[in-house]
């Protein structure tokens, strides 16, 4: 089988990459060339921007035939409308690597099933959902097979640990300074994290696999833990007492710094537990990495490449905090005043 990555050196889908190349698959990926190389040698690559459409059109149409496409990097309604001009009747499959921010928040049930009302609150979700449906669409007039996979947050080697404030890597730098660490709300809404390897697998399972087709899927996190947990789990890899947690409602971070807060206001501070029971009955997709092995490997490649961040050298957290519990104080003793 002759498989096109769209992408294919991004966190998860060096995985799906590297994974293909284990099992001798005839692999080509398809590329900017820009992002450090993660992936074994022999494999072949095509560099190209997809989204000089036309250029992109005429290269995939010098390029193929494939059985299967794979397009990691898919994000707004006319890069689907492109590869459908690109591969229209030419490929047997065509898998979208979506997202589970389709969904929006809250959900109307716990766990979120493929059937959940696409509801998008972000821009970036707001755009995945229109490309499924121009794919979904492609599919059913019989353009190719279309399947589409929906991870959430997906972390592991080549990546970062997410966290209230985003992605920035002193957050483990303060972790292990026992500074305290911001968290959005009171840190008991519900949340779940899956390993590359555990996602790429599901993305493989779906690969020529007439199951998938027309389908799509979640394929996420199975350990369902509180943020407050979430937090522990890296303190108990990292090998550190867990340092002060400090909540702050998301209403009052969307007033403090709506940028850096942006991931906790939109995302973050809606339950995010999926229902991955039509994964792995398709596509065996199986969860096997805990989340305190996962951060393990994730801190252990960061710092074997420099990556992680002195938070000495950004006193936003901080700053932050001190304010909190400062205007925290006052309001306490102006009620206190009342009270008397």
């Amino acid at each position: 089988m002759k498989i096109l990555i769209i992408g294919g050196t991004g966190l998860i889908s060096t995985a799906i990459t590297n994974q293909l190349h284990e099992r001798g698959a005839d692999l080509t990926l398809y590329n900017r060339g820009r992002t450090q190389v993660r992936i074994p040698p022999g494999v072949k690559i095509l560099h190209g921007d997809r989204r000089n459409y036309a250029e992109f059109e005429k290269q995939m149409q010098e390029a193929g035939p494939f059985d299967c496409v794979i397009d990691m990097v898919g994000f707004v309604p006319e890069d689907a409308e492109s590869v459908i001009r690109a591969f229209r009747g030419r490929i047997e499959q065509f898998i979208f690597c979506s997202t589970v921010c389709v969904y929006g928040g809250p959900a109307t049930r716990y766990p979120i099933r493929e059937d959940e009302p696409r509801r998008p609150v972000t821009g970036y979700g707001a755009n995945k959902a229109k490309c499924e449906d121009i794919l979904l669409e492609a599919g059913q007039r019989g353009d190719f097979a279309v399947t589409i996979m929906r991870p959430s947050q997906t972390y592991g080697e080549g990546g970062t640990i997410v966290h209230s404030l985003g992605w920035r890597t002193t957050y483990i730098d303060r972790m292990r300074k026992g500074k305290p660490i911001i968290v959005h709300g009171d840190g008991s809404c519900l949340w779940a994290a899956c390993h590359i390897s555990d996602v790429a697998k599901g993305f493989i399972g779906a690969i020529g696999n007439p199951l998938a087709y027309g389908r799509c899927y979640n394929v996420t996190g199975e350990e369902w833990m509180t943020w407050n947990r979430y937090h522990e789990g890296v303190a108990e890899a990292l090998g550190v007492p867990l340092p002060r947690l400090v909540h702050i409602p998301a209403d009052v971070m969307a007033q403090i710094a709506p940028k850096r807060f942006s991931i906790s206001i939109e995302i973050f501070q809606y339950p995010s537990i999926f229902d991955n029971r039509a994964a792995q009955a398709d596509l065996g997709f199986e969860y096997t990495i805990p989340w305190v092995e996962g951060v393990k490997r994730t801190v252990a490649w960061l710092d074997a490449h420099g990556k992680i961040e002195n938070s000495d050298e950004d006193p936003f957290d901080d700053r932050v905090i001190e304010a909190w519990e400062r205007h925290g104080k006052m309001l306490a003793e102006e009620l206190a005043a009342l009270d008397a």
